[in-house]
């Protein structure tokens, strides 16, 4: 929705040619996900309708935006059906409102005026060149994005109609000094504080819980034992990693592999350089004279490193006489590395001239390229030939795979025998708690398909990760249900046996209050710990403490006010002995919270009014029976 009100305070025609190109890839081939156009709405707002391509064409965008946003984190959501139905129902949602926006706006007597549109067109950026309207261009992008000059200002015309209703809305908003500085007050308050922590751990070896105390529990709560949708199942695999280590190689092999891609074995040159460096500035003649004297000096004999140290730019080479580093042919700017590695030992290049500015450089030392010993590089060699026999297996095996599942579908067996593997299997899980070799979108999403489950079929080829791809089919397939009281009882009973430790915390801790009240500023065997200037956003003690002490009213003159929390593991009693007002208020801090709070007024008025809309409106969604 802040996206929405956002909106309303941008540029139309941006916004419309944004749109416009994510459409055009959704129009290239981007295929239903949640099913075909069958002609039937998605829904119809007082007799007007949603069409189920309006809705696809607009969830394919949306789509791409989270994917976009989450990256490869996207995967894992995406294969949940459930997720991506409650993201397309998201969208649908956006239509219908934006249905209702256009009719009210219709209502209101709301137009665009052609002549609003030309000029809307002509100021567009997009549609420019040099900053002036060039209409070529403009016919250009239309026909790029596939549209004809009627239909776009159509669509412009609806967009800005329903700007004008948006705009009233969200642009009428405002904050007064007065809330922003109410807001402050109270987010910077603190409070002076004592509390005292009743532990419920010293009282749970003192509490029991009967079977029947545990069954009338679950009886009443059978919706906190639901257990999620489970499969368990067969699979063939094929891994070019597992089926390397199997692979066998000769000496003579790895011997002549290594004979054979000597280059691949060999050191590259390496070479220390110093340089002096004129650092390039707006005058490049000057720069150049510069680097030119250097030259000179080096020429009449004065010594390379002190030179560097004293006309260099490069401050921190400087100091070094100028010395880098060992460089290999490729690494630096490419003027640079052809003087360097153009140069014999200890001499001095002329000036060469890069992006930087220009540098005189001198070889200090270099290392010669070095074959690795055949015994440093054996190792590896087998491997890369162990994996590359694999390879040569295993794409053969992979067709077989694929065409022996596909033709006998309804048992893993006879394409595990044909692939020379076995039938594998996996204990149950569900879709928060795959195993970790097969925690995969894909085939998560094979895993709870029709195909799978309902049909009883094995799953097409999945690619688990390069050269590692699998088959699968169902052995046990469990629906989300109930789970036997004997799976949770024990976890029952722990729950009961902290509640009456609770419980018992509970009236020690209204124990202590009690003498509070009474005037004992000393208790008998506990001592309150005191807390200064508490902040509503404190990290250092319980949350359920801090809650607490911003919840209870502010004390009379010269008394206190006492009051206990619930914690995870007991009580807590809370003295409050005074409120402070809050510090460091001024107007800035006023402007930033006038900032945040004006467009959360905005999303509140937009919700309003799609609220009251809707209210008044006959929406129908039609299903396909």
């Amino acid at each position: 929705m802040l996206e929405k009100i956002r909106e309303g305070s941008q540029g139309v025609v941006a916004k419309t040619i944004l749109v416009l190109v994510i459409l055009s890839f959704a129009f290239a081939g981007v295929s239903s996900y949640l099913g075909s156009n069958t002609g039937i709405p998605a829904a119809i707002v007082n007799g007007e309708e949603v069409s189920a391509s309006d809705l696809e064409n607009a969830f394919q965008n949306e789509r791409s935006r989270i994917e976009q946003q989450l990256g490869e984190m996207f995967n894992a959501l995406a294969a949940d059906d459930n997720y991506m139905n409650g993201i397309k129902q998201g969208v649908l949602d956006r239509l219908v409102a934006d249905k209702l926006i256009d009719q009210a706006a219709n209502k209101l007597g709301l137009r665009v005026s052609d002549e609003q549109i030309k000029r809307a067109i002509i100021e567009e950026p997009a549609f420019q060149t040099d900053g002036k309207f060039d209409n070529d261009r403009y016919l250009a992008v239309l026909r790029q994005l596939g549209y004809q000059t009627t239909s776009f200002r159509n669509m412009m015309r609806v967009d800005m109609t329903r700007r004008q209703l948006l705009n009233a809305i969200v642009g009428s908003e405002f904050v007064l000094d007065g809330e922003a500085k109410q807001l402050a007050q109270v987010q910077g308050q603190t409070r002076d504080i004592r509390y005292l922590v009743v532990d419920s751990t010293p009282y749970l070896a003192s509490v029991s819980v009967s079977d029947e105390e545990a069954q009338t529990y679950y009886d009443a709560n059978l919706a906190q034992f639901m257990s999620p949708e489970q499969v368990s199942l067969e699979y063939v695999e094929l891994n070019v990693a597992d089926m390397a280590k199997s692979s066998q190689t000769t000496d003579e092999e790895v011997k002549a592999y290594y004979d054979e891609h000597q280059s691949q074995y060999q050191t590259p040159e390496k070479r220390l350089a110093a340089h002096i460096f004129v650092a390039a500035t707006d005058d490049d003649d000057a720069d150049k004279a510069k680097a030119d004297a250097i030259v000179a000096k080096l020429n009449t004999g004065e010594d390379f490193a002190e030179v560097a140290k004293t006309d260099s730019d490069d401050q921190l080479s400087a100091q070094q006489g100028g010395q880098l580093d060992w460089f290999e042919q490729g690494v630096m700017d490419a003027a640079f590395d052809e003087a360097l590695f153009a140069l014999q030992q200890d001499q001095v290049s002329p000036v060469v001239k890069s992006e930087f500015g220009y540098h005189i450089i001198k070889l200090l030392d270099l290392q010669a390229s070095q074959a690795t010993a055949f015994a440093d590089v054996k190792a590896k060699i087998v491997a890369q030939l162990q994996e590359k026999k694999a390879l040569d297996v295993f794409y053969g095996l992979q067709s077989k795979l694929a065409d022996t599942s596909y033709e006998i579908p309804d048992t893993l067996v006879d394409t595990a025998q044909a692939v020379g593997g076995k039938v594998q299997t996996t204990a149950l899980f569900s879709r928060d708690n795959v195993p970790a070799k097969f925690n995969n979108p894909e085939l998560i999403k094979a895993a709870f398909s029709d195909q799978v489950l309902a049909s009883g079929m094995n799953s097409d080829v999945i690619e688990l990760a390069p050269n590692h791809v699998v088959v699968i089919r169902m052995k046990q397939h469990n629906m989300a249900g109930t789970m036997a009281f004997a799976d949770v009882k024990a976890g029952i009973v722990e729950r009961l046996k902290q509640d009456k430790a609770n419980e018992s915390a509970r009236e020690k801790a209204a124990q202590y209050m009690a003498e509070l009240k009474a005037g004992n500023d000393t208790l008998t065997d506990a001592t309150l710990t005191a807390l200064h200037k508490l902040g509503r956003f404190n990290q250092e003690i319980d949350q359920a403490i801090t809650d607490k002490a911003f919840k209870i009213a502010a004390p009379a003159a010269n008394s206190v006010t006492i009051d206990t929390a619930a914690l995870a593991t007991g009580y807590a009693v809370i003295v409050l002995d005074k409120v402070n007002e809050a510090e460091g208020i001024n107007d800035n801090l006023i402007n930033t919270l006038k900032q945040r709070l004006a467009p959360q007024y905005s999303e509140a008025d937009y919700r309003a009014v799609i609220a009251t809309l809707k209210a008044d409106a006959e929406i129908e969604y039609p299903v396909v029976e």
